[in-house]
């Protein structure tokens, strides 16, 4: 459980392990996200009050309001006007969407309806020293490497490889993944209490190999968009290697800057 040590004064902070120099609503970020890292409280859950924290923690409701907002600004939490505030899930819609970027040109993701998978690959092996590197282990350690398919109205659509840390997603099988009605986020949020809450992508334009040609049923010569991913939990801790290739003939790939 985050420390309730009083923290009056941002230049002699007690107790809390976060730089003497940082404002003082950025230790009480600190500690209410100490609070998503140990689970304290679950993805769709309320957290305390805004006064209740700032009486845990010691100090005015304005600071606990300003840590609150830039976790909310984050995406890790959600304000509920009359209700609370949430740790955010991706159970929500737009939580959801955060990570969903392929767009139909005509319509939205809500006309065409979810993707329909198909696994192709789904097995244990050994971290090579590239996947080790992306996801902060030694080589050699276990990850469970999936292939799957992802297509929308029977057209497949998107060619994805995925790389997940052996010892956080113990049991995920290819009929978990195939099957599970909602995102595949949220999969891993609900059965093994993994949350991804940002990622790093690089896109690049590709060819296909003779294979990913064949899955994805397209020419050899085809232009493919390549997204590669590496989606972070909490503390900035990588859990998921992703390369996706993308058939780009009737989607788009958005990305909203602000």
């Amino acid at each position: 459980m985050p420390s309730s040590t009083p923290l009056s004064d941002p230049e002699t902070p007690s107790g809390v392990g976060t730089p003497a120099f940082s404002p003082l609503y950025q230790q009480i970020k600190a500690l209410i996200l100490q609070g998503l890292e140990a689970a304290e409280w679950k993805p769709g859950e309320a957290i305390p009050s805004e006064m209740d924290l700032a009486a845990r923690f010691r100090v005015s409701q304005g600071t606990v309001r300003k840590a609150i907002d830039e976790l909310a600004a984050d995406n890790l939490l959600v304000r509920r006007q009359g209700k609370g505030t949430f740790v955010a899930t991706h159970a929500e819609r737009h939580v959801q969407y955060r990570f969903l970027r392929l767009i139909p040109d005509h319509g939205d993701v809500d006309s065409e309806g979810p993707a329909q998978r198909d696994i192709v690959e789904c097995r244990r092996t050994r971290a090579s020293a590239e996947v080790a590197r992306a996801l902060a282990l030694r080589t050699g350690d276990a990850v469970l490497q999936v292939r799957r398919i992802l297509s929308f109205g029977g057209t497949p659509t998107i060619l994805e490889d995925l790389w997940l840390p052996g010892q956080a997603f113990k049991g995920l099988s290819a009929e978990q993944m195939a099957n599970y009605a909602g995102a595949t986020y949220a999969m891993f949020e609900v059965e093994f209490g993994v949350r991804m809450v940002r990622a790093e992508e690089k896109l690049r334009a590709v060819l296909p190999d003779a294979e990913q040609a064949a899955l994805l049923k397209v020419p050899a010569q085809t232009p493919l968009l390549s997204v590669e991913r590496i989606a972070y939990t909490y503390n900035d801790a990588p859990m998921e290697l992703r390369r996706g290739l993308y058939l780009t003939d009737t989607h788009h790939y958005r990305n909203a800057l602000s």
